[in-house]
């Protein structure tokens, strides 16, 4: 939507703006998206564009035989080496109705998470 060279760039503000980002749930297209740094909706673009002295937390979800597959290693690895946390799936039933491990960690434990993050990188906190 830009018209002239000081039009905001949204993914831009976005960035600077925030003191941390959670991506949550981080599912199996947007894992593959980020791994191999396509940048090609507002999410990514704003992942692609993320100052990595910021805390980045990914949270996946996904099928269990998707979790399982050997490049969702590979991803969540390449992930890691970018810095960002993993706040890691958990074993359940699934909305597809499997059991098994992918589902999204509990919203509990995410906000512990970043909380602690938050604490640790004296980023602003709210109760």
């Amino acid at each position: 939507m830009w018209k002239c060279r000081s039009d905001p760039v949204l993914h831009i503000d976005l960035r600077r703006w925030a003191d941390l980002m959670l991506v949550a749930p981080l599912d199996a297209n947007t894992l593959g998206k980020v791994a191999s740094g396509i940048c090609d909706n507002l999410l990514t673009c704003v992942i692609r564009a993320w100052d990595c002295r910021k805390p980045l937390l990914f949270c996946p979800a996904m099928n269990t035989v998707m979790w399982e597959h050997p490049i969702t290693a590979q991803q969540v690895g390449q992930l890691k080496a970018f810095g960002y946390v993993e706040i890691p799936c958990v074993a359940k039933k699934l909305v597809c109705g499997d059991q098994g491990l992918g589902a999204m960690a509990e919203v509990g434990t995410i906000v512990d998470k970043v909380e602690e993050i938050l604490f640790r990188h004296g980023g602003s906190q709210q109760s």
